[in-house]
Protein backbone atom coordinates (compact mmCIF):
# COMPACT_ATOMS: atom_id res chain seq x y z
CA UNK A 1 0.00 0.00 0.00
CA UNK A 2 1.38 3.35 -1.01
CA UNK A 3 1.93 5.94 1.71
CA UNK A 4 0.78 9.45 0.80
CA UNK A 5 3.38 12.13 1.45
CA UNK A 6 3.03 15.89 1.58
CA UNK A 7 4.84 17.92 -1.05
CA UNK A 8 7.09 19.53 1.56
CA UNK A 9 8.07 16.10 2.89
CA UNK A 10 8.99 14.89 -0.58
CA UNK A 11 11.35 17.80 -1.21
CA UNK A 12 14.98 17.16 -0.29
CA UNK A 13 15.61 19.98 2.17
CA UNK A 14 19.05 18.76 3.37
CA UNK A 15 20.33 18.68 -0.21
CA UNK A 16 18.96 22.18 -0.84
CA UNK A 17 20.70 23.40 2.33
CA UNK A 18 24.01 21.91 1.20
CA UNK A 19 23.70 23.70 -2.15
CA UNK A 20 22.99 26.93 -0.29
CA UNK A 21 26.18 26.46 1.75
CA UNK A 22 28.23 25.75 -1.37
CA UNK A 23 26.76 28.85 -3.00
CA UNK A 24 27.76 31.03 -0.03
CA UNK A 25 31.29 29.56 0.00
CA UNK A 26 31.55 30.09 -3.75
CA UNK A 27 30.64 33.78 -3.53
CA UNK A 28 33.00 34.41 -0.61
CA UNK A 29 35.92 32.61 -2.30
CA UNK A 30 35.37 34.24 -5.70
CA UNK A 31 35.01 37.66 -4.09
CA UNK A 32 38.46 37.26 -2.59
CA UNK A 33 40.04 35.56 -5.61
CA UNK A 34 39.17 38.37 -8.00
CA UNK A 35 40.94 40.99 -5.88
CA UNK A 36 44.28 39.73 -7.23
CA UNK A 37 42.95 38.31 -10.50
CA UNK A 38 44.26 39.10 -13.94
CA UNK A 39 40.92 40.15 -15.41
CA UNK A 40 39.90 43.19 -13.37
CA UNK A 41 36.28 42.07 -13.46
CA UNK A 42 33.64 41.46 -10.82
CA UNK A 43 32.55 37.84 -11.22
CA UNK A 44 30.07 37.83 -8.32
CA UNK A 45 26.98 39.04 -10.29
CA UNK A 46 27.59 36.43 -12.97
CA UNK A 47 28.00 33.64 -10.41
CA UNK A 48 24.78 34.69 -8.68
CA UNK A 49 23.09 34.70 -12.07
CA UNK A 50 24.31 31.18 -12.81
CA UNK A 51 23.11 29.98 -9.42
CA UNK A 52 19.67 31.44 -10.14
CA UNK A 53 19.61 29.79 -13.56
CA UNK A 54 20.84 26.56 -11.98
CA UNK A 55 18.00 26.70 -9.44
CA UNK A 56 15.52 27.07 -12.30
CA UNK A 57 17.14 24.07 -14.01
CA UNK A 58 16.68 22.06 -10.81
CA UNK A 59 13.01 23.09 -10.59
CA UNK A 60 12.36 22.10 -14.20
CA UNK A 61 14.28 18.85 -13.90
CA UNK A 62 12.50 17.94 -10.66
CA UNK A 63 9.10 18.42 -12.32
CA UNK A 64 9.53 15.34 -14.54
CA UNK A 65 9.47 11.81 -13.16
CA UNK A 66 12.39 9.38 -13.60
CA UNK A 67 10.24 7.21 -15.84
CA UNK A 68 9.92 10.12 -18.27
CA UNK A 69 13.70 10.49 -18.38
CA UNK A 70 13.95 6.79 -19.04
CA UNK A 71 11.60 7.02 -22.02
CA UNK A 72 13.44 10.07 -23.41
CA UNK A 73 16.93 8.83 -22.57
CA UNK A 74 18.08 8.25 -26.16
CA UNK A 75 16.69 11.61 -27.23
CA UNK A 76 18.58 13.31 -24.38
CA UNK A 77 21.79 11.39 -25.07
CA UNK A 78 21.49 12.01 -28.81
CA UNK A 79 20.93 15.72 -28.26
CA UNK A 80 24.16 15.92 -26.30
CA UNK A 81 26.04 14.08 -29.04
CA UNK A 82 24.61 16.48 -31.61
CA UNK A 83 26.00 19.47 -29.70
CA UNK A 84 29.44 17.84 -29.49
CA UNK A 85 29.29 17.01 -33.20
CA UNK A 86 28.38 20.60 -34.14
CA UNK A 87 31.21 21.86 -31.96
CA UNK A 88 33.52 19.48 -33.81
CA UNK A 89 32.54 20.46 -37.38
CA UNK A 90 31.86 24.20 -37.07
CA UNK A 91 34.83 26.40 -38.02
CA UNK A 92 36.11 28.99 -35.57
CA UNK A 93 35.74 31.63 -38.28
CA UNK A 94 31.96 31.61 -37.69
CA UNK A 95 32.56 33.12 -34.22
CA UNK A 96 29.95 30.70 -32.89
CA UNK A 97 32.73 28.46 -31.62
CA UNK A 98 35.43 29.70 -29.28
CA UNK A 99 38.74 28.18 -28.20
CA UNK A 100 40.32 28.61 -24.77
CA UNK A 101 43.69 27.37 -23.62
CA UNK A 102 44.01 25.46 -26.87
CA UNK A 103 40.68 23.60 -26.47
CA UNK A 104 37.79 24.04 -28.88
CA UNK A 105 35.16 23.32 -26.24
CA UNK A 106 32.76 26.29 -26.16
CA UNK A 107 29.83 27.70 -28.09
CA UNK A 108 29.73 31.48 -28.00
CA UNK A 109 26.11 32.65 -27.88
CA UNK A 110 25.52 36.41 -28.30
CA UNK A 111 23.82 37.88 -25.26
CA UNK A 112 24.30 34.68 -23.26
CA UNK A 113 28.01 34.00 -23.18
CA UNK A 114 30.05 30.86 -23.62
CA UNK A 115 28.53 27.42 -23.07
CA UNK A 116 30.53 24.21 -22.81
CA UNK A 117 28.39 21.28 -24.09
CA UNK A 118 30.63 18.65 -22.48
CA UNK A 119 29.53 19.78 -19.01
CA UNK A 120 25.93 18.88 -19.84
CA UNK A 121 26.92 15.78 -21.79
CA UNK A 122 28.24 14.25 -18.57
CA UNK A 123 24.69 14.06 -17.21
CA UNK A 124 23.21 13.07 -20.58
CA UNK A 125 25.78 10.28 -20.73
CA UNK A 126 24.76 9.04 -17.27
CA UNK A 127 21.11 8.93 -18.37
CA UNK A 128 21.98 6.98 -21.53
CA UNK A 129 24.21 4.56 -19.66
CA UNK A 130 21.56 3.98 -16.98
CA UNK A 131 19.04 3.15 -19.71
CA UNK A 132 21.41 0.64 -21.35
CA UNK A 133 22.18 -1.14 -18.08
CA UNK A 134 18.52 -1.24 -17.01
CA UNK A 135 17.30 -2.64 -20.34
CA UNK A 136 20.10 -5.20 -20.38
CA UNK A 137 19.15 -6.56 -16.95
CA UNK A 138 15.49 -6.67 -17.96
CA UNK A 139 16.40 -8.73 -21.03
CA UNK A 140 18.97 -11.03 -19.40
CA UNK A 141 17.51 -12.06 -16.07
CA UNK A 142 20.03 -14.90 -15.69
CA UNK A 143 23.47 -13.38 -15.15
CA UNK A 144 26.40 -15.20 -16.80
CA UNK A 145 29.92 -14.37 -17.91
CA UNK A 146 28.64 -14.03 -21.47
CA UNK A 147 25.85 -11.59 -20.56
CA UNK A 148 28.36 -9.50 -18.61
CA UNK A 149 30.58 -9.32 -21.68
CA UNK A 150 27.58 -8.22 -23.75
CA UNK A 151 26.75 -5.51 -21.21
CA UNK A 152 30.36 -4.32 -21.19
CA UNK A 153 30.28 -4.03 -24.98
CA UNK A 154 27.06 -1.99 -24.81
CA UNK A 155 28.59 0.33 -22.22
CA UNK A 156 31.66 0.72 -24.44
CA UNK A 157 29.54 1.74 -27.42
CA UNK A 158 27.72 4.39 -25.39
CA UNK A 159 31.06 5.71 -24.12
CA UNK A 160 33.18 5.71 -27.27
CA UNK A 161 31.24 8.31 -29.30
CA UNK A 162 31.21 11.22 -26.80
CA UNK A 163 34.74 10.30 -25.72
CA UNK A 164 35.94 10.65 -29.31
CA UNK A 165 34.52 14.17 -29.69
CA UNK A 166 35.86 15.29 -26.30
CA UNK A 167 39.37 14.04 -27.03
CA UNK A 168 39.27 15.93 -30.34
CA UNK A 169 38.74 19.25 -28.56
CA UNK A 170 41.12 18.20 -26.80
CA UNK A 171 39.87 17.97 -23.21
CA UNK A 172 41.64 15.24 -21.26
CA UNK A 173 40.15 16.26 -17.91
CA UNK A 174 36.56 15.83 -19.10
CA UNK A 175 37.50 12.55 -20.81
CA UNK A 176 38.75 11.25 -17.45
CA UNK A 177 35.41 12.18 -15.88
CA UNK A 178 33.60 10.06 -18.48
CA UNK A 179 35.92 7.14 -17.76
CA UNK A 180 35.34 7.49 -14.00
CA UNK A 181 31.56 7.47 -14.50
CA UNK A 182 31.82 4.41 -16.74
CA UNK A 183 34.00 2.51 -14.27
CA UNK A 184 31.64 3.27 -11.38
CA UNK A 185 28.52 2.20 -13.27
CA UNK A 186 30.22 -0.95 -14.53
CA UNK A 187 30.81 -1.92 -10.90
CA UNK A 188 27.31 -0.94 -9.74
CA UNK A 189 25.79 -2.80 -12.71
CA UNK A 190 27.17 -5.99 -11.25
CA UNK A 191 29.61 -6.95 -13.99
CA UNK A 192 31.72 -9.78 -12.60
CA UNK A 193 35.14 -9.01 -11.17
CA UNK A 194 36.51 -11.74 -13.42
CA UNK A 195 36.08 -9.19 -16.22
CA UNK A 196 36.61 -5.92 -14.34
CA UNK A 197 39.79 -6.81 -12.45
CA UNK A 198 41.82 -7.58 -15.62
CA UNK A 199 40.50 -4.39 -17.22
CA UNK A 200 41.34 -2.21 -14.20
CA UNK A 201 44.76 -3.83 -13.72
CA UNK A 202 45.48 -3.51 -17.44
CA UNK A 203 44.45 0.16 -17.45
CA UNK A 204 46.64 0.94 -14.45
CA UNK A 205 49.54 -0.92 -16.04
CA UNK A 206 49.13 0.96 -19.32
CA UNK A 207 48.93 4.28 -17.46
CA UNK A 208 52.04 3.49 -15.45
CA UNK A 209 53.90 2.40 -18.57
CA UNK A 210 52.93 5.59 -20.39
CA UNK A 211 54.15 7.65 -17.45
CA UNK A 212 57.51 5.87 -17.44
CA UNK A 213 57.81 6.25 -21.22
CA UNK A 214 57.05 9.96 -20.91
CA UNK A 215 60.02 10.19 -18.55
CA UNK A 216 62.47 7.91 -20.32
CA UNK A 217 61.22 7.27 -23.89
CA UNK A 218 59.90 10.59 -25.13
CA UNK A 219 61.07 10.06 -28.71
CA UNK A 220 59.01 6.89 -29.07
CA UNK A 221 55.86 8.58 -27.77
CA UNK A 222 56.49 11.54 -30.07
CA UNK A 223 56.57 9.14 -33.00
CA UNK A 224 53.12 7.92 -31.91
CA UNK A 225 51.70 11.44 -32.11
CA UNK A 226 52.14 12.76 -28.59
CA UNK A 227 52.94 16.48 -28.31
CA UNK A 228 55.85 18.02 -26.37
CA UNK A 229 53.49 20.13 -24.24
CA UNK A 230 51.88 16.92 -22.96
CA UNK A 231 55.26 15.78 -21.62
CA UNK A 232 55.80 19.18 -20.03
CA UNK A 233 52.62 18.79 -18.01
CA UNK A 234 53.92 15.57 -16.51
CA UNK A 235 57.37 17.00 -15.81
CA UNK A 236 55.94 20.14 -14.22
CA UNK A 237 53.67 18.00 -12.03
CA UNK A 238 56.46 15.76 -10.75
CA UNK A 239 59.06 18.55 -10.45
CA UNK A 240 57.33 21.94 -10.68
CA UNK A 241 60.30 23.92 -9.35
CA UNK A 242 62.38 22.96 -12.38
CA UNK A 243 59.70 24.57 -14.57
CA UNK A 244 58.86 27.53 -12.36
CA UNK A 245 58.92 30.03 -15.21
CA UNK A 246 56.19 28.31 -17.26
CA UNK A 247 54.31 25.02 -16.79
CA UNK A 248 55.17 24.64 -13.10
CA UNK A 249 54.16 28.16 -12.08
CA UNK A 250 50.52 27.30 -11.44
CA UNK A 251 51.31 24.42 -9.13
CA UNK A 252 54.07 26.26 -7.26
CA UNK A 253 51.86 29.27 -6.51
CA UNK A 254 49.02 26.96 -5.45
CA UNK A 255 51.28 25.05 -3.06
CA UNK A 256 52.67 28.31 -1.66
CA UNK A 257 49.17 29.73 -1.17
CA UNK A 258 47.76 26.66 0.59
CA UNK A 259 50.89 26.15 2.69
CA UNK A 260 51.03 29.78 3.78
CA UNK A 261 47.49 29.51 5.15
CA UNK A 262 48.75 27.17 7.87
CA UNK A 263 46.10 26.16 10.44
CA UNK A 264 43.64 29.06 10.57
CA UNK A 265 44.49 31.03 7.42
CA UNK A 266 45.26 34.69 6.85
CA UNK A 267 41.67 35.93 6.89
CA UNK A 268 39.16 37.09 4.31
CA UNK A 269 40.81 39.04 1.45
CA UNK A 270 44.18 38.96 3.20
CA UNK A 271 45.77 36.88 0.47
CA UNK A 272 49.39 37.49 -0.45
CA UNK A 273 50.13 34.79 -3.04
CA UNK A 274 48.96 35.44 -6.59
CA UNK A 275 47.56 32.27 -8.21
CA UNK A 276 46.47 32.50 -11.88
CA UNK A 277 42.89 31.36 -12.55
CA UNK A 278 42.28 31.32 -8.80
CA UNK A 279 38.57 32.10 -9.26
CA UNK A 280 38.01 29.02 -11.43
CA UNK A 281 40.06 25.81 -11.32
CA UNK A 282 42.30 26.91 -8.42
CA UNK A 283 39.62 28.26 -6.11
CA UNK A 284 40.67 25.73 -3.44
CA UNK A 285 44.05 27.48 -3.11
CA UNK A 286 42.18 30.66 -2.16
CA UNK A 287 40.23 28.78 0.50
CA UNK A 288 43.41 27.17 1.81
CA UNK A 289 45.31 30.45 2.04
CA UNK A 290 42.57 32.57 3.60
CA UNK A 291 40.93 30.01 5.87
CA UNK A 292 43.81 27.60 6.42
CA UNK A 293 43.66 23.91 7.20
CA UNK A 294 40.48 24.39 9.21
CA UNK A 295 38.58 26.15 6.41
CA UNK A 296 39.79 23.71 3.77
CA UNK A 297 38.76 20.78 6.00
CA UNK A 298 35.28 22.27 6.43
CA UNK A 299 34.85 22.44 2.64
CA UNK A 300 36.07 18.86 2.23
CA UNK A 301 33.69 17.71 4.97
CA UNK A 302 30.80 19.40 3.19
CA UNK A 303 31.63 17.38 0.10
CA UNK A 304 31.69 14.23 2.24
CA UNK A 305 28.24 15.13 3.57
CA UNK A 306 27.01 15.71 0.01
CA UNK A 307 28.35 12.39 -1.27
CA UNK A 308 27.04 10.59 1.81
CA UNK A 309 23.59 12.12 1.31
CA UNK A 310 23.52 11.18 -2.38
CA UNK A 311 24.66 7.65 -1.54
CA UNK A 312 21.90 7.35 1.07
CA UNK A 313 19.34 8.38 -1.54
CA UNK A 314 20.73 5.90 -4.06
CA UNK A 315 20.36 3.06 -1.52
CA UNK A 316 16.76 4.04 -0.78
CA UNK A 317 15.64 4.05 -4.42
CA UNK A 318 13.80 0.97 -5.62
CA UNK A 319 13.89 1.77 -9.33
CA UNK A 320 17.10 0.39 -10.94
CA UNK A 321 17.20 3.17 -13.56
CA UNK A 322 17.15 5.85 -10.85
CA UNK A 323 19.75 3.97 -8.83
CA UNK A 324 22.18 3.87 -11.77
CA UNK A 325 21.68 7.58 -12.43
CA UNK A 326 22.37 8.37 -8.77
CA UNK A 327 25.49 6.19 -8.84
CA UNK A 328 26.76 7.96 -11.97
CA UNK A 329 26.20 11.39 -10.45
CA UNK A 330 27.99 10.35 -7.25
CA UNK A 331 30.95 9.12 -9.32
CA UNK A 332 31.03 12.34 -11.35
CA UNK A 333 30.99 14.69 -8.35
CA UNK A 334 33.44 12.53 -6.37
CA UNK A 335 35.93 12.46 -9.22
CA UNK A 336 35.61 16.23 -9.75
CA UNK A 337 36.31 16.95 -6.09
CA UNK A 338 39.17 14.47 -5.80
CA UNK A 339 40.84 15.61 -9.02
CA UNK A 340 40.45 19.34 -8.42
CA UNK A 341 41.71 19.32 -4.84
CA UNK A 342 44.37 16.76 -5.74
CA UNK A 343 45.82 18.89 -8.52
CA UNK A 344 46.09 21.96 -6.26
CA UNK A 345 48.26 20.06 -3.76
CA UNK A 346 50.38 18.11 -6.30
CA UNK A 347 48.64 14.82 -5.57
CA UNK A 348 47.41 14.62 -9.19
CA UNK A 349 48.35 16.27 -12.50
CA UNK A 350 46.67 19.54 -13.47
CA UNK A 351 43.74 18.81 -15.81
CA UNK A 352 41.58 21.94 -15.63
CA UNK A 353 38.63 20.34 -13.80
CA UNK A 354 36.64 22.88 -11.71
CA UNK A 355 35.59 22.39 -8.09
CA UNK A 356 31.85 21.55 -8.13
CA UNK A 357 29.47 24.32 -7.00
CA UNK A 358 32.35 26.58 -5.88
CA UNK A 359 34.51 27.38 -8.92
CA UNK A 360 33.35 30.24 -11.11
CA UNK A 361 31.80 29.14 -14.38
CA UNK A 362 28.32 28.96 -15.85
CA UNK A 363 28.59 25.71 -17.80
CA UNK A 364 30.15 23.77 -14.94
CA UNK A 365 27.66 25.06 -12.39
CA UNK A 366 24.61 24.53 -14.59
CA UNK A 367 25.81 21.06 -15.59
CA UNK A 368 26.16 20.08 -11.93
CA UNK A 369 22.80 21.64 -11.10
CA UNK A 370 21.24 19.58 -13.89
CA UNK A 371 22.68 16.43 -12.34
CA UNK A 372 21.49 17.41 -8.86
CA UNK A 373 18.09 18.19 -10.36
CA UNK A 374 17.79 14.53 -11.29
CA UNK A 375 18.47 13.60 -7.66
CA UNK A 376 15.75 16.01 -6.54
CA UNK A 377 13.41 14.43 -9.08
CA UNK A 378 14.09 10.91 -7.83
CA UNK A 379 13.56 11.92 -4.21
CA UNK A 380 10.44 13.98 -4.98
CA UNK A 381 8.76 11.31 -7.09
CA UNK A 382 9.97 8.37 -5.00
CA UNK A 383 7.01 6.30 -3.92
CA UNK A 384 7.07 4.91 -0.41
CA UNK A 385 5.11 1.74 0.30
CA UNK A 386 3.91 0.44 3.66
CA UNK A 387 4.46 -3.12 2.45
CA UNK A 388 7.12 -3.99 -0.08
CA UNK A 389 8.47 -7.21 -1.52
CA UNK A 390 11.16 -7.44 1.15
CA UNK A 391 8.59 -7.32 3.94
CA UNK A 392 6.41 -9.95 2.32
CA UNK A 393 9.13 -12.57 2.02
Amino acid sequence: MKIQQKTADRFDWPLAFLLLLFGAISLVAISSAQTTGQYGKNFIPSQIQWYVVGSIIIAITMYFEPEQYKKASWLIYGGGLFLLFMLFILPESMELVSRRNGAKSWFHLPGVGSIQPAEFMKTFFIIGLARVITKHHEKFTDKTLQTDFILLMKIGVVLIVPLFFILQQPDLGTALVFLAITAALAVVAGITWKILVPIFVGSISIGGTMLLMALYAQDFLTSLGFKPYQFQRIYSWLDPYSYSSNEGLHLITSLNAIGSGEIFGKGFKDREVYVPESHTDFIFSVIGEEWGFVGASVVICLYFFLIYHLTKIALELKDPFSTYIAAGIIAMITFHVFENIGMTIQLLPITGIPLPFISYGGSSLMGNMLAIGLIFSMKFHHRTYMFNSDDEE
